[in-house]
């Protein structure tokens, strides 16, 4: 018994399907990959961190974007859509539509279980091939903390961490600064089994 072959998406079929869609799906390699439901708590903190940036943001010539803004990496194909994206440039989009930014300086990603070795890993791998990416937040919400990649230059990338409440995480390529407290508002930790 034979199969027909698997018909690869070109980009722009891919954009035409998304754009129509009622729900939202991740593309690469000519393949798209729907997303599944945040959690409560991954939403609240994507809310919080969002809302903080705005709010410190407002007054400036940037913008923040939370989880519907689509990112494309150019330089392997990858559409994908961040939990918060924020830029001080001039935002650049793919085309006319204007709902694919192509110039994020900053991309924050809530981790979550289904989701962590992925973001650590090949999608952190494609981020950066963005030429305007200067730092990459991944936030736990396990527990109160936060991992922040600065790029130092293309192949190097400097990891600070924190699990400290009462501390905070500058964001310097946008001159922001989030408070643990902010992030993790209204956040309940599940207890571990140790």
């Amino acid at each position: 018994m034979s199969t027909a072959p698997h018909q690869r998406l070109t980009q722009a079929q891919y954009l035409e399907i998304e754009r129509a869609a009622e729900t939202r799906s991740e593309y690469f390699d000519g393949e798209m990959f729907a997303m599944s439901g945040a959690s409560r708590a991954h939403n609240k903190i994507s809310l919080n961190i969002a809302s903080s940036l705005n709010g410190q943001l407002a007054d400036r010539r940037c913008e923040v974007y939370q989880s519907d803004m689509r990112v494309k990496v150019k330089s392997v194909g990858l559409y994908t859509y961040p939990d918060v994206v924020a830029t001080c440039e001039n935002p650049q989009f793919e085309d006319d539509v204007v709902d694919s930014l192509i110039n994020p300086q900053v991309i924050i990603e809530v981790l979550s279980k289904s989701t962590e070795g992925y973001d650590r890993g090949k999608k952190f791998e494609y981020y950066q091939g963005l030429e305007s990416l200067q730092e990459y937040l991944l936030v736990s919400q396990a527990s109160p903390r936060v991992e922040r990649y600065t790029r130092k230059s293309d192949n190097e990338w400097l990891l600070w961490t924190t699990g400290d409440v009462s501390g905070s995480v500058e964001i310097k390529s946008i001159q922001c600064e989030l408070k643990l407290v902010d992030i993790f508002a209204k956040v309940e930790f599940l207890p571990t089994n140790r």
